[in-house]
């Protein structure tokens, strides 16, 4: 018999620990994972750690480095780790733990549900099963798990506030799914391999995203800039149209000019933002806008973040962006 895979979950809360409490859902420590636990342990070597337990809605960036530090202290200790989480910034924490570790040598398999286990009708069974099946393949990389399918964690965007199909992998294929031959790896939907394993967990809080309204005031930018942001990921529309009428180019020059990183991604889910198609976007590009291309932008806003947090300069973080590191962007 094959012996059997060695997995650690890591708990930080969410719906899927949840329990009704006097104001509503509120997570629990694991207590109410083990009866689930139980019946993975038929087929896995599991042991639990609980890091936190958060609504997602409260983790922010110091938690993302306190997960990272975690994956990248126990890991050869493991086969691969599995972490629950809340669904709401559930994306944000699986971009953001896949920058810090660049090069990981183990599956990091992030999942959550959309009921919690104590429900009967729960999806996190199911989703537990799935992110301790691909914790088990021993395909490196950062995932998320929902819904019988995988995918790298900088590619997925929570699409639906209720329905199980919570996550979708945006302009990538999936890095696996279920089916009746069990878990299928898709090939061309894992993550690059390549590197030593490193935690680079420094990260700045420093970025704002703005989406783009029709009328929005130019004055934002300037605002912006005087709060102290070292950069800003805009939602531009269509292919990354911003209107450039009135003053808001002069906005985005005098942040660039000031040494501020801006980067342009589309408010629409799917296909990328490509400046090169109209005048505007040429414009941006003149004036060192950086293009987010086909990345998300939870994907683009963390990836921003850890280039801050790296200490790099505008330079170095606009050529970070032409590369990918992790499958977070078509090249």
């Amino acid at each position: 018999m094959n012996h059997m895979k060695r997995i650690l979950l890591l708990t930080t809360g969410g719906t899927i620990a949840s329990l009704p409490g006097g104001e509503g859902l509120e997570p629990h420590r694991s207590d109410v994972m083990e009866r689930q636990l139980d019946q993975l342990r038929i087929y896995f070597d599991i042991t639990v750690e609980d890091l936190m337990c958060l609504d997602s809605s409260n983790i922010r960036p110091e938690e993302w480095q306190d997960i990272a530090r975690s994956v990248y202290d126990n890991r050869l200790n493991y086969d691969g780790i599995v972490v629950s989480h809340g669904t709401d910034t559930m994306a944000y924490s699986a971009s953001a733990v896949t920058y810090m570790l660049p090069g990981i040598d183990r599956p990091v398999v992030f999942t959550g549900s959309q009921l919690p286990l104590a429900d009967v009708l729960s999806d996190g069974p199911d989703n537990l099963r799935t992110a301790f099946a691909m914790a088990a393949s021993g395909r490196p990389g950062v995932y998320l798990a929902f819904d019988r399918k995988v995918m790298l964690g900088c590619r997925a965007v929570k699409v639906r506030a209720s329905g199980f199909s919570a996550f979708e992998s945006i302009n990538a294929n999936y890095a696996a799914k279920v089916s009746n031959l069990g878990l299928v790896i898709e090939p061309n939907g894992l993550p690059p391999r390549g590197g030593v394993p490193m935690l680079l967990p420094n990260i700045s809080e420093n970025v704002f995203l703005l989406k783009l309204t029709p009328g929005l005031r130019p004055e934002i930018f300037n605002m912006l800039a005087d709060l102290g942001y070292k950069g800003i990921v805009i939602e531009a529309f269509g292919l990354g149209g911003v209107n450039v009428l009135h003053e808001g180019l002069d906005g985005i020059r005098n942040m660039i000019d000031r040494g501020i990183s801006v980067v342009v991604t589309t408010q629409c889910l799917y296909d990328s933002a490509d400046l090169q198609v109209y005048q505007v976007g040429k414009k941006l590009m003149d004036l060192g806008v950086i293009q987010g291309r086909d990345m998300t932008s939870e994907a683009a806003m963390t990836k921003l973040m850890w280039a801050l947090g790296q200490g790099m300069n505008p330079d170095q973080i606009k050529e970070l962006f032409c590369r990918s590191i992790a499958g977070e962007i078509t090249i």
